[in-house]
């Protein structure tokens, strides 16, 4: 089974969410003492590992977790919101969590 090495994030700067996106990945990969990579509007590396919409455009931010095999995968690209709408962090790291033991 492969171990997961890093984890990206990708956003832009001027995105509502960033700054959360930011700080979840960072608490993730501390608490598991993996890497994190956070790029700014990287759109050839979101069409490439992304998940893309009908007309195939891929939103940020995206957040990917790499194997120690090179191999990446996307582990959330809709941040949770609570029963307020407001952006769930609690539920975003255990998303994270989860896809990182799978």
């Amino acid at each position: 089974m492969s171990k997961v090495v890093k984890i990206i994030a990708v956003s832009a700067s001027h995105h509502p969410l960033h700054k959360i996106v930011d700080r979840v990945c960072k608490e993730v990969a501390e608490e598991h003492g993996v890497e994190y990579e956070l790029k700014i509007e990287d759109y050839v590396f979101l069409n490439e590992y992304g998940v893309q919409d009908e007309f195939g455009f891929a939103g940020v931010p995206q957040i990917f977790i790499q194997y120690d095999d090179g191999s990446i995968k996307v582990v959330l690209h809709e941040f949770p919101l609570n029963e307020r709408l407001q952006p769930d962090i609690e539920k975003a790291k255990e998303i994270i969590k989860s896809k990182m033991s799978v």
